[in-house]
């Protein structure tokens, strides 16, 4: 029988959330009780129990709802709410990083060639991605995994992916990205396992920021397939080791 995730008081104290982003806050805070493995595939997430948790109404957690199952994170069954959804297998982060791959090397190339707006924006997501990821190396080094530094760590490994995104001229592929949930599927496979690739990530990245600032217009859609087909590996290889 599964129970109420919600109804253990799992998302602490109630807080009082400001208006302004309140939809936002509402899926964080759903995010990081789901990334916590403090709720277990199966469990209900009951909105009105949420949104009692959380003191807001049930619109700003309906909506988080929908963009998390959306992602795969949760998945919701007629007449009964949502639940939370298992980590996905091995099959299914397969066919998750062969769309990653197609939508994201397209963005690439049509990117490409990057002016000096997109360049500054790249180099300061990647500096703040890396910065980031050394932090998460040395909390890695106490060997307690910090949910909240490990969803920063992979917030801002999107923030530099969705710069290209932002800059790729098709706003289709922005969002068919975005609904794959990605990165938060990835973030999930390493709360449990740790992060163990932040070093090659942090590399990857400045490969594609050399990419774009050099002069070969194949260079980029190379490096961001280059990382993409690692991740992948490392990704399948962690799921594997299960």
């Amino acid at each position: 029988m599964t129970t109420d995730a919600a109804e253990t008081g799992l998302f602490g104290a109630p807080q009082t959330i400001e208006r302004r982003g309140l939809r936002d806050h509402v899926y964080e805070r759903i995010l990081q009780l789901l990334l916590s493995g403090d709720v277990s595939p199966g469990a209900r997430l009951s909105i009105d129990t949420i949104a009692r948790q959380l003191q807001v109404s049930p619109t700003p957690v309906r909506e988080a709802m929908v963009q998390l199952e959306r992602t795969g994170l949760v998945t919701r069954e007629a007449l009964k709410g949502y639940r939370v959804a298992p980590p996905l297998d091995a099959d299914q982060l397969a066919e998750l990083f062969e769309a990653r791959l197609m939508l994201e090397t397209t963005a690439t190339r049509l990117a490409t060639p990057a002016g000096p707006d997109m360049l500054a924006e790249l180099r300061s997501a990647e500096d703040r991605h890396r910065r980031a990821g050394y932090d998460v190396i040395e909390q890695m080094r106490g060997g307690t995994p910090d949910v909240a530094l490990t969803t920063e760590y992979f917030a801002l490994d999107a923030a530099f992916h969705d710069v290209v995104l932002s800059h790729c001229g098709n706003h289709y592929i922005r969002e068919m990205s975005a609904s794959l949930g990605a990165q938060l599927h990835r973030m999930r496979q390493s709360v449990v396992h740790g992060v163990t690739d932040v070093r090659e990530a942090i590399a990857e990245h400045e490969a594609i920021v050399d990419a774009f600032a050099g002069g070969d217009p194949a260079a980029p859609e190379a490096a961001m397939r280059r990382h993409i087909e690692q991740v992948r590996a490392r990704s399948l290889d962690i799921e594997q080791r299960r």
